[in-house]
Protein backbone atom coordinates (compact mmCIF):
# COMPACT_ATOMS: atom_id res chain seq x y z
CA UNK A 1 0.00 0.00 0.00
CA UNK A 2 1.06 3.64 -0.53
CA UNK A 3 -1.64 5.62 0.51
CA UNK A 4 -5.44 6.22 0.77
CA UNK A 5 -7.68 9.12 2.18
CA UNK A 6 -10.88 8.20 3.71
CA UNK A 7 -13.65 10.46 5.45
CA UNK A 8 -14.46 8.80 8.71
CA UNK A 9 -18.23 9.99 8.11
CA UNK A 10 -18.22 7.93 4.57
CA UNK A 11 -16.75 4.69 6.55
CA UNK A 12 -19.78 1.61 6.57
CA UNK A 13 -20.54 0.61 10.11
CA UNK A 14 -20.15 -2.98 11.28
CA UNK A 15 -22.64 -3.65 13.98
CA UNK A 16 -20.59 -6.90 15.56
CA UNK A 17 -24.19 -7.94 17.18
CA UNK A 18 -24.64 -9.41 13.42
CA UNK A 19 -21.61 -11.87 13.79
CA UNK A 20 -21.63 -14.41 16.02
CA UNK A 21 -18.42 -15.20 17.04
CA UNK A 22 -17.48 -11.56 17.66
CA UNK A 23 -18.76 -10.23 20.84
CA UNK A 24 -18.99 -7.41 22.12
CA UNK A 25 -22.37 -6.56 20.34
CA UNK A 26 -20.68 -2.76 19.16
CA UNK A 27 -20.84 -0.75 16.23
CA UNK A 28 -16.94 -0.45 14.29
CA UNK A 29 -15.60 1.28 11.58
CA UNK A 30 -12.86 -0.91 9.99
CA UNK A 31 -11.14 1.59 8.69
CA UNK A 32 -7.56 0.01 8.98
CA UNK A 33 -8.92 -2.28 6.30
CA UNK A 34 -11.03 0.61 4.32
CA UNK A 35 -7.39 2.29 4.26
CA UNK A 36 -5.65 -0.94 2.60
CA UNK A 37 -3.25 -1.45 5.56
CA UNK A 38 -1.37 -4.63 6.23
CA UNK A 39 0.98 -3.60 9.37
CA UNK A 40 -1.55 -2.91 11.57
CA UNK A 41 -5.52 -2.98 12.64
CA UNK A 42 -7.26 0.29 13.10
CA UNK A 43 -10.78 0.55 14.03
CA UNK A 44 -13.49 3.25 14.94
CA UNK A 45 -15.27 1.82 18.28
CA UNK A 46 -18.84 3.04 19.06
CA UNK A 47 -20.08 2.77 22.73
CA UNK A 48 -23.52 4.01 24.01
CA UNK A 49 -23.69 3.75 28.00
CA UNK A 50 -22.99 1.35 30.08
CA UNK A 51 -21.15 -0.52 26.74
CA UNK A 52 -17.68 -1.78 27.59
CA UNK A 53 -14.88 -4.46 25.86
CA UNK A 54 -14.49 -6.98 28.49
CA UNK A 55 -10.91 -6.98 30.36
CA UNK A 56 -8.87 -9.07 28.24
CA UNK A 57 -5.46 -9.87 26.54
CA UNK A 58 -3.62 -11.07 23.16
CA UNK A 59 -0.95 -13.20 22.91
CA UNK A 60 0.64 -10.86 20.48
CA UNK A 61 -0.53 -8.04 19.28
CA UNK A 62 -0.11 -4.41 21.67
CA UNK A 63 -2.75 -2.07 21.25
CA UNK A 64 -3.10 1.74 21.71
CA UNK A 65 -6.51 3.52 22.24
CA UNK A 66 -7.37 6.78 21.67
CA UNK A 67 -10.71 8.43 23.31
CA UNK A 68 -12.64 10.58 20.75
CA UNK A 69 -15.60 11.05 22.56
CA UNK A 70 -16.72 10.64 25.50
CA UNK A 71 -15.85 9.42 29.32
CA UNK A 72 -14.39 5.54 30.34
CA UNK A 73 -13.35 4.25 32.89
CA UNK A 74 -10.12 1.47 32.26
CA UNK A 75 -9.18 -1.65 33.70
CA UNK A 76 -5.18 -2.30 33.19
CA UNK A 77 -2.54 -4.25 34.12
CA UNK A 78 -1.76 -7.90 34.68
CA UNK A 79 -3.88 -10.33 36.84
CA UNK A 80 -4.10 -9.37 40.57
CA UNK A 81 -2.61 -6.08 40.26
CA UNK A 82 -4.84 -4.09 38.07
CA UNK A 83 -5.76 -0.62 38.42
CA UNK A 84 -8.76 1.21 37.51
CA UNK A 85 -7.90 4.55 35.63
CA UNK A 86 -11.28 6.94 34.50
CA UNK A 87 -10.16 9.07 31.38
CA UNK A 88 -11.81 11.46 28.74
CA UNK A 89 -11.55 12.60 25.50
CA UNK A 90 -8.13 13.21 24.24
CA UNK A 91 -6.62 9.97 26.48
CA UNK A 92 -4.55 7.61 25.18
CA UNK A 93 -3.28 4.22 26.72
CA UNK A 94 -1.73 1.14 25.48
CA UNK A 95 -1.58 -2.14 26.40
CA UNK A 96 1.42 -5.06 25.06
CA UNK A 97 0.98 -8.08 24.87
CA UNK A 98 -0.26 -10.57 27.60
CA UNK A 99 -1.40 -7.69 29.68
CA UNK A 100 -4.97 -7.06 30.90
CA UNK A 101 -6.84 -3.86 29.28
CA UNK A 102 -10.54 -3.31 29.28
CA UNK A 103 -13.16 0.28 29.34
CA UNK A 104 -16.33 0.95 30.22
CA UNK A 105 -18.43 3.64 28.75
CA UNK A 106 -19.52 5.87 31.54
CA UNK A 107 -20.51 9.03 29.54
CA UNK A 108 -24.28 10.19 28.79
CA UNK A 109 -24.03 10.11 25.26
CA UNK A 110 -22.17 8.61 22.44
CA UNK A 111 -18.50 7.07 23.56
CA UNK A 112 -16.23 7.15 20.36
CA UNK A 113 -12.81 5.01 20.53
CA UNK A 114 -9.70 5.02 18.02
CA UNK A 115 -7.92 1.73 18.42
CA UNK A 116 -4.77 0.82 16.44
CA UNK A 117 -2.95 -2.84 17.20
CA UNK A 118 0.33 -4.34 15.65
CA UNK A 119 1.46 -6.65 14.31
CA UNK A 120 -2.11 -7.72 12.56
CA UNK A 121 -2.48 -10.86 13.76
CA UNK A 122 -5.50 -13.04 14.24
CA UNK A 123 -5.31 -12.45 17.98
CA UNK A 124 -8.42 -13.30 19.70
CA UNK A 125 -9.03 -11.92 23.33
CA UNK A 126 -6.91 -13.67 26.06
CA UNK A 127 -8.04 -14.57 29.51
CA UNK A 128 -5.45 -12.19 31.94
CA UNK A 129 -6.54 -14.78 34.64
CA UNK A 130 -4.90 -17.73 32.88
CA UNK A 131 -1.51 -16.31 31.41
CA UNK A 132 1.56 -17.54 32.96
CA UNK A 133 4.39 -15.30 32.72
Amino acid sequence: MEYEVIDLEEAPVTDLSEIEALPPDLDIKPVGDLLGLEEMRVTVWYFEPGEEIQYHAHSEQEELYYVVEGEFSLKLGRSGEEEYVDVEEGALWAAGPKIGHGHRYTGDDRGVVLSVGAPPVEDPGLNPHDIDE
